[in-house]
């Protein structure tokens, strides 16, 4: 049951996408290729938990930056180039983003 302290609920969600992108960090992949994985993934398993219930924004923002990081290619050693704002990619492809 879903009561005051909503954090320690939803942390196997968050578990579960950052086991996700961790498990990809050792790999290589194009940046078409960290889209559909981002896309079809690590946004697929939240998706029914963020319609049943509002997820807190700690946890949103948490899986965000690590969604981010994996999507520039950047890790606790190694810091890259980020080409454009992670909020103008999150927006719809109508509009110039990528629709993350």
């Amino acid at each position: 049951m879903v009561g005051r302290n909503k954090t320690s609920f939803f942390k196997d969600i968050k578990l579960r996408v950052l086991g996700k992108i961790s498990s990809w960090q050792a790999n290589v992949f194009s940046c078409g290729g960290k889209e559909v994985l981002i896309k079809a993934v690590a946004q697929a398993v939240p998706a029914y938990a963020m319609s049943v219930f509002k997820l807190p924004l700690g946890l949103c923002d948490d899986m965000q930056k690590a969604i981010a990081s994996f999507g520039w290619g950047s890790s606790r050693d190694h810091k890259s180039i980020h080409w454009s704002k992670w909020n103008n990619l999150c927006q719809a492809k109508s509009r110039g983003g990528l629709g993350f």
